[in-house]
């Protein structure tokens, strides 16, 4: 017998996977086809590290497994506080309304394979930052989206 799922951590990660020339992966949610986004999910527990988070979110996710590709993580110490959408409040405790989603980008290279989880979405596509941001249903996600050439230029420089 199936026991009921604890409820969610109001605290997730954001990561956007990105190649070194800013064409980005988005996955489509297999529970809202058309909805296109980033890479995201909840803390496991309380105390799991956010790089933890994101690195088990996007092996989950996308199957990329950002050391063996030699992928760049990279943590903006930025947080989007926003209220969750009705449709997803029952996975959270009651009277939890809002989250706050902790925001990474991760560099791999174009030609890495993605195994999406079958799941949890439908599809993949890499596309030029601006497209993928006009893509997104998610403020925060868009968001980030256009901000990724800027913070891509000031790791560099």
């Amino acid at each position: 017998m199936n026991q009921p799922r604890p409820p969610k951590i109001p605290r997730s990660v954001l990561v956007l996977i990105h190649s070194p020339a800013l064409e980005v992966l988005l996955i489509e949610r297999a529970d809202r086809p058309g909805y296109w986004q980033s890479v995201t999910g909840s803390l496991d527990a309380e105390d799991e590290p956010l790089d933890a988070t994101a690195r088990r979110e996007v092996l989950e996710e996308t199957g990329i497994d950002i050391d063996a590709v030699g992928g760049v993580l990279t943590d903006w110490h930025q947080e989007n506080v926003y209220e969750i959408f009705h449709t997803w409040r029952h996975r959270y405790a009651p009277g939890v309304t809002h989250n706050t989603e902790h925001v990474f980008s991760l560099c791999v290279p174009r030609s890495t394979p993605v195994v999406l989880a079958p799941r949890e979405h439908l599809a993949h596509a890499w596309l030029p930052w601006d497209e993928a941001a006009a893509r997104c249903f998610s403020p925060s996600n868009a968001e980030a989206l256009r901000q990724l050439p800027q913070r891509v230029a000031g790791r560099a420089a």
